[in-house]
């Protein structure tokens, strides 16, 4: 599972990335300091499996935060993709246009930066505050991303329409084939051709306004989208952030400070405040100086106690589970929870919809799917078979033939 993170040039994108990883990368306030894609692990929350067990966990990846023993809070590692700006006119080649795009085509979602400041033109070039209109932000970038898609479609057409393939699922199949390299996938395309009742027509006959919308649909369902209105603490971004939520009540929208995020995680990451992404508060441990006082009181009475939070944390949880729907599966012995590092309940997986005894096998390891004979719920003592639907939380052992 992959996460881009994308927005026009200088919306705070850039930082936005840094703030969920933790990974230096070039912020300036000028368009394309991002040419290259950085990536990095940023983390989602998952109630921690220990506490039905009594016992505390010891993630090999991730870490578990243990403040409150009653509800433990796993932060589970999900790899993030921070591309090249996006300027109108990109899906025409402008700016770092068919490059950026094609950063993007492994994506499963995207989190869309927006400067709902309003500081920074359409290109990206700073402007007074509140000068921009945000949500012009918001309407071009879904427009490129769904005129790329369009051209791919377009391009593949002419392959598309030779077949006089009859059978609904073999049209669907020879599509993928073609589009599965920015990962619209089978069921993007069958749902979205349901949705349209184009199931009997003929692929020669469809008009251009069908592609355009086909495009579209397979957008919101192989790239869906949910906006990080970012420097929501600026006076104009506070009010365009109402503003969003107003014009795009089937958006999800969620109020965000890239800036106040970083300077939290940086400070937390040098001792001298205990604070953890998705906090809505913070502890000082170590001595400050008069500067970053202030700062802090800032963040505190502009960012933490007006949102709730920086937004970032929310983000990510959101896209994960909420939008993409995955759930946390703990891999676990009935005889013990600890693996031969001596690490209790060390691993946790984020597993899609829909997943089975039999994907989770797989997901820890290709022998172990292979050789499936059959798997426990530690929780419950009960054996269950290979297509059995998993749930959130579930401590899940597997036997399987080992080669």
């Amino acid at each position: 599972m992959q996460i881009g993170i994308v927005g026009k040039p200088s919306s705070g994108k850039s930082t936005f990335f840094s703030a969920a990883t933790l990974v230096d990368v070039a912020i300036a306030n000028y368009p394309f300091t991002t040419i290259e894609p950085n990536k990095g692990i940023g983390f989602v929350r998952v109630e921690d499996a220990g506490k039905f067990f009594g016992v505390v966990s010891n993630p090999k990846h991730g870490f578990l935060v243990n403040d409150d023993p009653k509800n433990p809070i796993r932060y589970v590692p999900t790899e993030l993709i921070d591309v090249a700006g996006l300027v109108p006119g990109a899906s025409e080649g402008r700016g770092l246009g068919n490059k950026f795009l094609n950063d993007l085509s492994q994506a499963d979602a995207l989190i869309h930066v927006v400067d709902a400041s309003g500081s920074t033109d359409a290109e990206g070039k700073e402007v007074a505050e509140g000068s921009h209109d945000p949500l012009e932000d918001v309407k071009f970038l879904e427009e490129e991303i769904e005129l790329w898609f369009l051209k791919i479609i377009e391009n593949n057409w002419q392959k598309f329409s030779k077949s006089q393939e009859k059978d609904f699922n073999k049209r669907v199949t020879i599509m993928a084939q073609s589009l599965s390299g920015v990962k619209i996938l089978t069921h993007h395309i069958e749902k979205a051709i349901r949705e349209m009742k184009l199931e009997e027509k003929v692929l020669s006959q469809w008009s251009e306004e069908e592609k355009k919308t086909f495009a579209r649909k397979c957008r919101e369902w192989s790239k869906p989208i949910i906006i990080a209105a970012n420097k929501c603490d600026l006076p104009s971004g506070q009010k365009n952030v109402a503003r969003m939520k107003e014009t795009f009540p089937e958006k999800t929208i969620v109020a965000c400070s890239a800036a106040a995020e970083l300077s939290l995680r940086k400070a937390a990451k040098q001792g001298v405040l205990k604070y953890y992404s998705g906090w809505n508060h913070y502890e000082v441990l170590g001595q400050l100086n008069e500067k970053q006082k202030a700062g802090l009181e800032t963040i505190k009475h502009n960012v933490l106690e007006k949102f709730g939070g920086t937004g970032i944390q929310e983000c990510l949880d959101i896209v994960v589970f909420k939008v993409l729907g995955y759930f946390p599966v703990f891999p676990a012995g009935v005889k013990g929870l600890v693996d031969k590092d001596g690490r209790t309940l060390a691993d946790c997986f984020l597993m899609p919809p829909g997943s089975k005894a039999i994907d989770f096998a797989y997901a820890l390891h290709t022998d172990m799917g292979d050789g499936f004979i059959r798997a426990i719920d530690v929780k419950t003592k009960q054996i269950i078979g290979r297509d059995h639907p998993l749930k959130t939380g579930d401590a899940i052992e597997l036997i399987f033939n080992k080669r």
